[in-house]
């Protein structure tokens, strides 16, 4: 029978919103998706002990925010 580890789930769930983030065409929408799969990655990474997954994604996130951000503020 299949059977698949509840943490191999966040690890799935992460890999699809990164693809998804890759297909928007609209910059905002494509840092927000693929922050929400790089912090399921963060904790994936975490829970299997796997830290350079963990610490790269992160600093995608943090990369991700900083650029949000200045999108934030160009537009006012």
């Amino acid at each position: 029978m299949f059977s698949v580890n509840p943490i191999e789930w966040i690890g799935y769930l992460a890999s699809i919103l990164i693809v998804i983030s890759l297909t928007m065409s609209n910059i905002k929408k494509l840092r927000i998706i693929n922050s929400l799969g790089c912090l399921a990655f963060v904790i994936y990474g975490v829970a299997v002990k796997a830290y350079p997954v963990a610490i790269s994604n992160f600093a995608i996130v943090i990369i991700n925010l900083y650029y949000l951000y200045k999108l934030k503020n160009s537009n006012n």
